[in-house]
Formats: structure tokens, sequence, C-alpha cells
């Protein structure tokens, strides 16, 4: 899954926003020990300023422009991401996975 935005507030467990094929699934959330949440953000920073997605009008989200990709642990069965944890992340132009 892409990862389309992220919603980090103080207090507050960070959050990655999801899409499949471009179709919003929802948000998973950030639960890496503090090295690999760093590498996170880091790559982050580097996309964030994208418009809002069509029909997407979350106040406090950043929207990051396409070539973030990620593994999501959800409930199976769901047509949107519930209990969702992102496990694992990378830029496309790595290759992928």
């Amino acid at each position: 899954m892409e990862i389309i935005g992220v919603q980090r507030e103080r207090g507050k467990s960070a959050m990655v926003l999801m899409a499949d094929k471009g179709r919003y699934m929802g948000g998973a959330f950030v639960t890496f020990k503090a090295d690999k949440r760093q590498a996170l953000w880091a790559r982050v920073q580097g996309k964030v300023g994208a418009p809002p997605p069509k029909g997407l009008r979350k106040e406090k989200a950043e929207w990051l422009k396409p070539g973030l990709s990620g593994r999501v642990r959800f409930l199976k069965g769901e047509e949107t991401l519930r209990h969702a944890m992102l496990k694992d992340f990378w830029e496309d132009d790595d290759g992928g996975r």
C-alpha cells in the first residue's frame, strides 16, 4: 500500500494514511522503536507538500508526494483498515518489496 499522508499530534500516537491502488484505505498506527521511527520521519520530510487527495480533508494531516510504501497489519475481511499497524516501509524507487 502507498503511504499518502501522516498525522502527528503531540500526546497522540502517530498515524500514516494509506491507499491501495489509488483508493484511500484508512490510517495505521506507527509503533516502531525510536531509530526506525526517525528513519520513517526523515523519509516523510522529503515528500511532504502534496495536495490532499480528492474527497479527503483531514485537517491535521500532512499529505505526501508518491514514492513511499508500507506493509500494514489489519483485521482481515474489512473494506478499510481497522486496528491497523504499520509493520515496514520503503521507498518505491528502491525497487519495492
